[in-house]
């Protein structure tokens, strides 16, 4: 079933991704994304003996100031202490990793900016990237963030592209567009209808007027719509770019530059896996960040496994994994099984279908199948990393430490609205094959729960302890 191979989570914006409407800068793209459109990639020309921007000193301008000096220092103390005055709800875990990425950022340019929002322009330093960004605060003391945006800027757009205006008739058409795309796929018909209903209203009500920004009004038009579903995979996207004419679903042959560009880049990414490593007492630590086409990383996934063939408790690190393919989550499982065993099923409301997903009985590499494992989660372990969680903790086969995830367990398939716009509707739900649920809105709560960044600690002393007291 071709949506099957939708990722679970939508973020089609090269961001970060976090449990609130905070968008991060290397999330990962929803799939029919990374075949249609190209890297989000530009280098700007920035002359030697250009000076640094001022930045406002305002409650916004603040607050950047205060991200770019803890974010570009890369002590991971001082993040951390900008996080917990500014912006809570963030993985520590993840910024750093972020940081370690990109090289911090160099200040280009303020665009736009008032008392609470300002809206900004940098540069990567450890690579060509460049980015536009909103920082929205709320109006206290200290300025804790409400919203932050960064987006790479594709090959040959400009600033005006990315801040395009829109009008009252191109407001009205998404809408109309978006309803029609809920109330054909959306998993839940009567949910569909309510926040069509919604929207629909606020538009004629005036409540859209004032949002002359298309980035802002696929924002706001998200919010809206979550705020009646609470779905947090639910998402209408902008981009600056013209989109593909042919709706990312169609039964149409893929280009294959476009199957090769996006494989050359799933590669270079390493596949999301970030860490592999025999720690002390012969404890193995895997740490991957999305789950992604296991017909292209099926290699790395089999390669960590052979590495940690002959560990005595394994720790999965899912604390920054954002999801992907359900067929990868079980190809993933299918290493600490022995035998097939049943992990989850989907079903798609349009299709009336149900689809079953097992472990497989032969996988390339070694199995881990009587090892111990630990999985450790945080609040933005989402959706495809919710469902290996909830799989492994419904068949008890490994301990959960750390926070309850995010809450997200409906794939996703992306529409095309109109050149600039697309929506990202979740068309199935998650039945386990246990429990007869699943985790929508609810995440799936640790065995053990402790804050994100005291789970790896946790793990290794639990893993010692379990190695020490089984048989020789």
């Amino acid at each position: 079933m071709e949506n099957l191979r939708e990722f679970w989570r939508l973020n089609v914006d090269f961001r970060t991704q976090a449990p609130k409407s905070h968008k991060h800068y290397h999330g990962v793209k929803m799939k029919q994304f990374l075949k249609t459109l190209p890297l989000l990639l530009l280098v700007l020309t920035i002359s030697p003996g250009a000076q640094t921007p001022a930045i406002p000193d305002t409650p916004a301008g603040q607050t950047l100031q205060a991200w770019l000096d803890a974010f570009n220092s890369g002590d991971r103390g001082r993040i951390q202490a900008y996080l917990a005055k500014y912006d809570p709800e963030k993985s520590v875990d993840s910024e750093v990793s972020f940081r370690d990425q990109t090289g911090g950022f160099e200040l280009i340019g303020i665009d736009q900016s008032d008392r609470l929002r300002i809206e900004f322009r940098v540069k990567e330093k450890a690579g060509p990237t460049n980015a536009v960004g909103r920082i929205k605060v709320k109006d206290a003391d200290p300025a804790q963030i409400v919203s932050f945006s960064l987006r790479a800027v594709p090959p040959g757009v400009t600033a005006a592209d990315m801040n395009m205006k829109i009008d009252a008739a191109t407001r009205a058409r998404v809408i109309d567009a978006a309803a029609a795309k809920l109330n054909e796929f959306y998993v839940f018909p009567e949910t569909a209808k309510k926040m069509s209903e919604a929207v629909q209203a606020r538009l004629k009500s005036g409540a859209y007027d004032a949002v002359t920004g298309a980035d802002d009004f696929a924002t706001t038009l998200t919010d809206d719509l979550q705020a009646v579903s609470r779905d947090k995979h639910l998402r209408v996207n902008f981009s600056p770019q013209v989109l593909p004419k042919t709706d990312p679903n169609a039964n149409s042959a893929p280009n294959p530059a476009e199957v090769a560009q996006r494989k050359a880049q799933i590669q270079r990414n390493n596949c999301a896996f970030e860490r592999v490593e025999r720690l002390p007492s012969n404890i193995g630590y895997l740490k991957f960040n999305g789950f992604m086409d296991p017909e292209i990383c099926s290699p790395t996934v089999a390669a960590a496994m052979n590495f940690l063939a002959h560990v005595d408790a394994l720790i999965i690190d899912l604390r920054a994994n954002g999801g992907g393919d359900p067929k990868m989550v079980a190809h993933v499982c299918s290493y600490l099984f022995a035998e097939p065993t049943h992990l989850n099923d989907l079903y798609n409301r349009k299709e009336d279908k149900t689809t079953e997903f097992w472990t497989s009985r032969d996988v390339p590499g070694a199995r881990l199948a009587n090892k111990p494992v630990f999985v450790l989660t945080a609040k933005r372990t989402f959706s495809g990393a919710e469902e290996f969680t909830y799989n492994l903790k419904n068949l008890k086969r490994a301990t959960i430490i750390g926070e309850t995830t995010g809450g997200g367990a409906h794939p996703v398939s992306g529409h095309r609205i109109d050149d600039h716009f697309i929506i990202g509707v979740p068309f199935a739900r998650a039945i386990n094959p246990i429990s007869k649920t699943n985790w929508e809105g609810t995440g799936v709560e640790p065995d053990v729960k402790v804050p994100a960044s005291e789970a790896l600690d946790v793990a290794k002393k639990m893993a010692a302890e379990q190695i020490k007291k089984a048989p020789r």
